[in-house]
């Protein structure tokens, strides 16, 4: 199977309209991961500042039902990050986006002091944290975002975190949160 190419929101409209689109084109049923009818345009459009494509619709539409989807094969049950179209382990084509807990701990760290723009992040106030997660379901599966709630200075390698959601550009976006957190607010 080759590359997946990129998603354009004019690559759809036909198929969208129902005049010409085909199945082999066509990204996952809409509403099989999120329930809501979902256009493969209307995905490529609230996510306009991601290439959306084939290999990952599926966890863009999680996103969309605040769930964390990972690729995970439904052969040999590997999980991977970032989204491909096989596994690496058994060079299966099975893979399914599969919900994570979203519990696990700070792998990597940075410290950003400058970057590109981004909604809700402000380096004039400090340096704005990365962190990489190894997520509990497998050793070696990571995710990288940043945490939140709580002083970015308490962040460090090994610190147990949980996966919360923001609104970046009008859209949910998966971000970390100290593991006690949660429990705090309950």
């Amino acid at each position: 199977m080759p590359p997946a190419a990129p998603l354009t929101p004019e690559a759809y409209s036909a198929a969208d309209a129902g005049d010409g689109g085909s199945e082999e084109t066509a990204l996952a049923d809409p509403t099989s991961l999120t329930g809501v009818a979902l256009t493969d345009t209307e995905l490529v459009e609230r996510f306009a500042n991601f290439k959306v494509d084939r290999d990952n619709a599926g966890f863009f539409r999680g996103w969309l039902a605040h769930e964390l989807r990972i690729n995970r094969c439904g052969d040999c049950g590997h999980w991977h990050q970032p989204p491909r179209p096989m596994c690496p382990e058994c060079w299966s084509w099975n893979i399914v986006p599969t919900p994570v807990s979203g519990r696990g701990t700070v792998h990597l760290l940075m410290r950003l002091y400058q970057g590109p723009a981004a909604s809700n992040v402000d380096y004039s106030s400090g340096p704005y944290p990365v962190v990489t997660v190894e997520l509990e379901e497998q050793p070696g599966l990571r995710y990288t975002s940043t945490v939140v709630h709580c002083d970015p200075a308490t962040i460090a390698i090994g610190m147990p975190v949980q996966l919360t959601w923001i609104d970046r550009d009008g859209a949910p976006f998966a971000v970390f949160e100290p593991a006690t957190v949660r429990g705090a607010h309950a």
